[in-house]
């Protein structure tokens, strides 16, 4: 069936007009053109829509069940390219990102604050989830864009550095009175550790690096940054993970220490699933980000002497 909008508005004005010219006039169209639209419509649908006579027309009883669902079609038709519309403009709409808690709680505010006064109509959703999950929400496409650690197997992602992350020792303040100055990764062997789940990136990373230096005494595990800063400070152990975690750390009463030799060096960015194009206000969001730590200089030069074990993008 070959029936437009064009022929569907030229229906609902003529139903809402006393003769076929007055409803020309309101759709500027002349009366012949008009004439053959609706007599286009009748043929597609195999009946007559209107009786006419020279001073009036008025709807058959096939046209009077025709009109309320030829009004429903047609705001449907505006509302859903209106809609659209807003979607390009950012006039409103919903944006879903997807971030680690660590990055969540210490960069992610001041970027969706920048962000809200940008676009102010749009709806932004955050789930604040560990690395891995970041990953699988956006390969999944419940999410846009991911806040993460690069992740070691980025088939069908794109991932956009931002910074590079220096893993830091954070321990109570009897703990760090213990170590001689900065530490080094052997020190940290002689302290019980808590870390995060196995499973995480960040225990693989930083497991694999104290085992170069001896076997680790891990006592506790947790998947909950807060929960893991409390059992530092309560004298459990002490742990070892990435500086972004500071802010969060030293608010629950615990301190971050540098090392005296390499640090562990984990790069932080966005993340996209190559397979699927951004919204409008999704590749906002991503072109403001990367401007922000361009702008900024976030990766400072204390880390240039490191770079050769950094990983490659």
């Amino acid at each position: 069936m070959n029936i437009s909008y064009r022929h569907l508005r030229a229906f609902i004005e003529v139903a809402h007009s006393t003769t076929f010219a007055e409803a020309a006039a309101k759709l500027h169209l002349t009366q012949p053109a008009l004439s053959s639209s609706i007599k286009k419509m009748e043929q597609e649908l195999g009946g007559k829509l209107f009786e006419r006579n020279t001073r009036n027309v008025s709807l058959t009883p096939e046209g009077e069940i025709l009109l309320p669902n030829a009004l429903r079609l047609s705001r449907d038709w505006d509302n859903t390219f209106s809609d659209i519309q807003n979607l390009f403009a950012m006039a409103k709409g919903q944006l879903t990102i997807s971030a680690m808690p660590s990055f969540a709680e210490s960069h992610l505010p001041g970027l969706l604050s920048e962000f809200h006064h940008i676009a102010p109509n749009i709806n932004l959703r955050v789930v604040d989830v560990v690395m891995e999950q970041v990953v699988q929400e956006i390969r999944n496409g419940r999410a846009e864009i991911g806040f993460t650690f690069e992740p070691e197997h980025k088939d069908g992602l794109i991932f956009d550095s931002l910074f590079t992350d220096r893993f830091v020792v954070v321990a109570n303040k009897a703990q760090a009175a213990r170590f001689n100055q900065k530490p080094s990764w052997r020190e940290c062997l002689a302290f019980p550790l808590v870390m995060m789940n196995r499973g995480s990136a960040v225990r693989k990373w930083t497991e694999a690096e104290l085992c170069r230096y001896g076997e680790p005494n891990i006592v506790a595990e947790t998947g909950q940054l807060a929960t893991l800063g409390k059992l530092i400070k309560s004298g459990l152990g002490i742990s070892i993970m990435p500086s972004i975690c500071k802010p969060q750390m030293e608010a629950l009463g615990v301190k971050a220490l540098e090392f005296v030799d390499s640090p562990l060096l984990k790069r932080v960015g966005l993340l996209r699933n190559e397979r699927r194009g951004l919204s409008v206000s999704a590749q906002t969001l991503w072109k403001l980000t990367v401007s922000h730590y361009e702008s900024s200089h976030y990766e400072s030069s204390q880390y240039e002497h490191y770079d050769e074990r950094t990983p490659t993008q």
